[in-house]
């Protein structure tokens, strides 16, 4: 199953799966609704690949919601946010992997045999980068926003992406307190002094993400 908002992305990538002989893509949807819904229905994909930046649900919100109904359904993130900041969120909310979008085809193939294979996908530079993490301890500068839990990750970027509290409350079926207690908690994790500074922060970090 394919899940991305892009419809000639969408459509480039089934036409990419469905020239190898061993994968078929069975469902497309363009936003979180559209994909639970056909989840719901009885589709019974291997593996969903998805974007995280979905019009609709957030794409953590929707794989939380997604191994609700399977699971254990194998969740392959595609996306055009960088690794470093993303694929731990991503992974934290359940994904098996994490591919961005400028990759070739063949670095998309291999991902989606290894997530079906049972397997983490991670690029062989973050795998290096965890690794020395690991390895020495060392703190990095995005570990400020690694710090982030999965819903709070999620706030920081339909912040950025210019929602209200309110919008992000509704978008992801949360109160207006929740949504604005988890903006105080990234204000102290990320050393931010109020929420125009908040604001601020988000909207360039998600600048720099998409440039």
């Amino acid at each position: 199953m394919l899940v991305d908002d892009h419809a000639m992305l969408r459509h480039g990538m089934a036409m990419l799966i469905n020239l190898e002989p061993d994968m078929e893509v069975v469902a497309e949807a363009g936003d979180g609704d559209e994909a639970l819904a056909m989840l719901r229905n009885g589709v019974l994909p291997d593996i969903v690949l998805m974007d995280v930046s979905l019009k609709t649900l957030s794409g953590f919100e929707v794989m939380k919601n997604m191994h609700g109904v399977i699971p254990d359904l194998p969740v392959l993130v595609v996306s055009m946010h960088d690794e470093i900041t993303h694929a731990q969120h991503a992974l934290r909310a359940g994904a098996h992997g994490y591919v961005m979008k400028q990759e070739p085809g063949e670095v998309l193939m291999a991902a989606i045999h290894e997530v079906l294979a049972g397997n983490i996908y991670l690029s062989k530079q973050m795998h290096a980068r965890m690794l020395k993490r690991a390895a020495t301890g060392n703190a990095q500068p995005e570990l400020l926003i690694n710090s982030l839990t999965p819903s709070e990750f999620e706030v920081l970027h339909l912040v950025g992406s210019g929602y209200s509290s309110q919008e992000i409350a509704k978008l992801l079926s949360r109160s207006i307190k929740t949504i604005e207690t988890h903006r105080f908690n990234i204000r102290s994790k990320l050393n931010l002094k109020d929420g125009a500074d908040l604001i601020r922060y988000a909207t360039q970090w998600i600048a720099g993400q998409n440039g």
